[in-house]
């Protein structure tokens, strides 16, 4: 029989050179035997159990890509190993063994969450090809979520976990043309940390850090579960707000403001006025600007004259705030 330890040879594994690991449950050893034999001759590592809970037991304290139990067994059976497998901390397909005149248990078990079954007697081909559709479909599966994974990481800011400069690009583009594809709006807030500079000179960039994440997730906090947040680069946040006008948003982002003005971060008594502070510069799609680029130019440019009449403040494009 394989072991775990000879299928690497002390070469790391990868999903594709790992060898399945399958444990076989039935009360009556022949059947326990039997389905060992043909399953190593398939190049599987099998472990074998007794009962429903000694099955219960070693799914715990060790990890298979599948489970063979028979339905019927005195104690815990087959349905209590289905339902025992949802509730591990790694997913395991489920593959139950059933006469016919217990067709009616298969299917429950299915709707507890088997992944298929194996009728008695055994048809030898059938139970490869079961165990090796389950596998695949296993593979399949899990070769989705990493790459639903890697796509989401792609689109983050690692620092922040908000969205990235060149994703916050590609949703700016859609929300513009979907504005403009149904007569809509959308507001663009560009958001700048007022003298940070001098916060990092004074307490060094890992506390700099801390203060990016912090409002970070006050950003998201008070912003819509529809909005869309960013960091646009050092400093500098975003928030696209699809269908909000010009004057909610400058509810919202004066909202924002207030909130980061009133909260508390490590240090900030070395900032002017004793406090660490934001400017807002807004823009709204198609109010204040006709096209994505022109959105966020103006949007830049309200930041930018937010920055210029004393910081702390909202500026909306195309409205004049003087001091």
């Amino acid at each position: 029989m394989i072991t775990p330890e000879e299928t690497t040879h002390g070469i790391e594994e990868t999903e594709e050179t790992r060898v399945a690991r399958l444990l076989i449950v039935d009360d009556e050893e022949i059947m326990r035997e039997f389905l060992r034999e043909v399953l190593t001759d398939e190049g599987y590592v099998i472990d074998l159990a007794s009962s429903g809970r000694e099955a219960v037991d070693k799914m715990r304290g060790h990890t298979y890509d599948i489970v063979i139990t028979d339905v019927v067994m005195p104690g815990l059976d087959g349905l209590g190993v289905v339902s025992a497998a949802k509730e591990l901390p790694y997913e395991v397909a489920v593959i139950v063994m059933t006469g016919y005149a217990s067709m009616e248990t298969a299917v429950e078990s299915m709707k507890l969450g088997a992944t298929d079954y194996i009728t008695k007697p055994f048809n030898i081909d059938q139970i490869r090809i079961i165990v090796k559709n389950a596998l695949e479909a296993r593979a399949l599966k899990r070769r989705a979520a990493e790459g639903e994974f890697y796509k989401e990481l792609s689109r983050k800011d690692g620092l922040t976990e908000l969205y990235n400069h060149r994703f916050f690009h590609q949703l700016l583009d859609t929300e513009v043309s979907r504005a403009e594809r149904y007569n809509r709006v959308v507001s663009l807030l560009m958001i700048d940390i007022d003298d940070f500079k001098s916060y990092n000179d004074s307490h060094g960039h890992p506390s700099g850090d801390l203060v990016l994440r912090r409002l970070a997730r006050l950003l998201k906090r008070s912003s819509r579960n529809c909005d869309f947040v960013a960091r646009y680069g050092g400093e500098e946040f975003a928030v696209i707000a699809p269908e909000v006008s010009a004057e909610s948003a400058r509810r919202m982002a004066e909202r924002i403001r207030s909130l980061i003005d009133e909260s508390d971060f490590e240090g900030e008594e070395t900032m002017s006025g004793g406090r660490l502070t934001i400017s807002i510069g807004l823009a709204t799609y198609p109010i204040q600007a006709d096209s994505k680029s022109a959105l966020l130019e103006n949007a830049d440019r309200a930041l930018y004259r937010a920055k210029g009449n004393g910081k702390n403040q909202v500026v909306v494009w195309g409205e004049e705030k003087l001091n």
